[in-house]
């Protein structure tokens, strides 16, 4: 008699022999590009949306094996015919502030998905959309998670938190280090805040389609740590070899609207991913300290440098 995993396994493996691809919108971006990678180490056929298949992202795509398609999330008919023969969808919608046109594109994408009859759409949100935030970045999220229910899709939806990555970005807003080693975001120093790697998203998105049996109709946040910022940029200064210091300031200084103001001075028990449950699912699940020495601290002093 076989096992659930065994049988999952086998299903996963002639869907892969079967030579339906994997659709992934946003390849050229964090999230899809994450979920390309691995997916194609998994042996999936990959075929990513692209605007222009003549940007570096894309082509850098196209040399690991991804099958490139012209289409836009604006455009209905291209991702409909993005779809055809597909064995499923990653799909990601893009941070919007015009919530309305994020929604469309959402709706765009699940609408296409059901039409293809894909086995398998994995949609990820964001951690705490479903938590009625009032926040509208995260609420159109949500709305598109309702609507991919309300299609009966066979969905898994992801809910990742903070990026560790958005440390290595120079945007202040997404908490980037400034060239003076000061860390300044709205969240209190001692407040515990959820991070995630990107790279985990992408892996939760291969273990999704990997095992249907186990994934189909969850919803996940994702987190690989927990810090507070005091705590955090203790760890970047040890692993860089000099002091970076946190500064708690005001959302104005950081060119933040009150959705985003509100989204970060709200993060205390807001972010609720329950980290031991993710490692057991997916041990190589990156800690801070981990993603620091995995090319994290790297890209924070390139920042700084430059």
């Amino acid at each position: 008699m076989t096992t659930p995993q065994e049988r999952s396994l086998s299903s996963t493996t002639a869907a892969i022999r079967s030579g339906k691809p994997i659709l992934v919108t946003g390849a050229t971006g964090r999230q899809g590009g994450a979920a390309a990678t691995h997916l194609l180490a998994d042996g999936w056929p990959v075929r990513i949306l692209v605007r222009n298949p003549a940007t570096e992202a894309a082509g850098q795509l196209a040399a690991t094996g991804a099958e490139l398609h012209r289409g836009d999330l604006d455009d209905p008919g291209s991702l409909k015919a993005a779809m055809v023969g597909a064995h499923g969808v990653f799909a990601v919608t893009p941070d919007d502030l015009d919530t309305e046109r994020e929604i469309r594109r959402g709706r765009h994408l699940a609408d296409a998905a059901a039409a293809a009859r894909v086995a398998h759409l994995v949609f990820t949100s964001v951690g705490g959309a479903e938590r009625g935030t009032g926040i509208s970045y995260w609420e159109s999220k949500w709305a598109i998670e309702q609507h991919i229910a309300a299609l009966g899709l066979p969905a898994t939806v992801l809910r990742p938190v903070r990026f560790m990555e958005n440390h290595a970005i120079p945007e202040l807003g997404l908490g980037g280090i400034s060239p003076d080693g000061v860390l300044r975001h709205l969240f209190a120093p001692d407040v515990p805040v959820q991070l995630i790697a990107v790279t985990d998203i992408g892996a939760f998105a291969a273990l999704a389609f990997a095992d249907p049996a186990t994934y189909l109709g969850q919803a996940l946040e994702l987190a690989g740590d927990e810090l507070s910022p005091n705590a955090t940029v203790r760890l970047i200064g040890w692993h860089l070899g000099r002091q970076i210091t946190y500064q708690q300031v005001a959302g104005k200084e950081l060119n933040l609207n009150e959705d985003a103001s509100r989204a970060f001075t709200a993060q205390r028990g807001l972010w609720r991913a329950d980290i031991p449950a993710l490692r057991h699912c997916h041990p190589d699940l990156l800690d801070f300290p981990t993603w620091l020495n995995q090319g994290g601290a790297d890209a924070i002093a390139a920042l700084l440098d430059a």
